[in-house]
């Protein structure tokens, strides 16, 4: 076995004891936290419900049983496969999650499409144009695209975009054009810190020795940024941009939720007000997961990048 096969076995190995933790201070929660689960389910269907008849959902969705119980036998389920059924849903728990996955992954498409282009775009002009207007301007454009939280840039685009000009939808996922909002509200923080982290490491690449004996040889500064300079300066970039795709993969709830979004962030988010445990325990599993997969891909993304990154502390 090579090091690279033994490095993705072990990062595979070591999710096993995470995720445990993980459900188990999740169904830690869900149990401490007010409100009971069959009560919330008749409720919600109308009327005040009978005692009777709580005791009795309660009965039929096991949540008679001891906490320990509960717990116990939601993981000899897992072990076989079945992440158990959703209170609400009354759907197993990853058929549900994978049914919402498509729109999330959409959503996480498009943000970090924006993030490439528009980050990196922007950290290539603010290096280009260094000591100029043009970079003191779009330094500034980044610094207020820092400042401003997710779900007010979401409210703006809405407000500017669907209601004033009326050009584009401001929810729903029905076509295409439905995720450009979303998308740029997600994306706006993370390009901005992309522009930024690249015209740091743009300074210091043509700083270098190699990118000092490259303009000695003549080359031009163009050609120097992009071929000397932008290949190393883009390794910190790119494992910024891969944990960010995989945040966004773990559900964008306040994006999902103001543009009406049927992602499994807005799904984590009826978990919670249903108290499903078994959905809001398969949601925590699911993100941990993807979580993991996608930070393994980054890891060898870089090693492709540059060779001299190392894999688990090995050569």
């Amino acid at each position: 076995m090579t090091m690279l096969q033994r490095y993705i076995c072990r990062r595979l190995l070591g999710i096993v004891p995470v995720l445990f933790g993980i459900s188990l201070l999740s169904f830690a929660l869900a149990q401490l936290s007010p409100g009971d689960p069959a009560q919330i389910i008749l409720e919600s269907a109308g009327g005040v419900p009978k005692e009777a008849d709580v005791e009795a959902l309660r009965s039929y969705l096991g949540l008679d049983k001891p906490a320990y119980v509960q717990y116990g036998l939601w993981l000899w389920r897992l072990l076989h496969g079945d992440g158990g059924m959703s209170f609400h849903l009354g759907m197993p728990v990853f058929d549900a999650l994978l049914e919402r996955l498509p729109v999330t992954v959409a959503l996480a498409a498009a943000a970090l499409g924006w993030a490439v282009v528009g980050g990196i775009g922007m950290g290539l002009l603010m290096a280009r144009m260094r000591g100029t207007i043009v970079e003191a301007l779009v330094r500034g454009v980044t610094q207020l695209m820092l400042a401003a939280p997710s779900f007010l840039i979401a409210i703006l685009l809405i407000l500017v975009f669907g209601v004033w000009l009326r050009v584009l939808p401001t929810n729903g996922a029905e076509m295409a054009a439905g995720y450009i909002l979303p998308s740029l509200a997600l994306a706006l923080v993370t390009l901005a810190m992309t522009a930024q982290l690249l015209d740091s490491q743009l300074r210091d690449a043509l700083a270098s020795n190699y990118a000092q004996t490259a303009r000695l040889r003549g080359l031009s500064t163009e050609r120097v940024l992009l071929t000397y300079a932008l290949p190393n300066a883009l390794v910190p970039v790119a494992a910024m941009l891969g944990n960010f795709f995989a945040a966004v993969l773990g559900g964008a709830i306040i994006v999902e939720t103001v543009f009406a979004l049927p992602g499994i962030g807005s799904l984590a988010l009826e978990a919670i007000h249903y108290r499903d445990y078994p959905l809001l325990q398969g949601y925590v599993l699911f993100l941990g997961g993807i979580y993991v997969l996608v930070t393994i891909v980054v890891d060898l993304v870089l090693l492709r990048l540059d060779p001299r990154v190392m894999l688990g502390g090995g050569r």
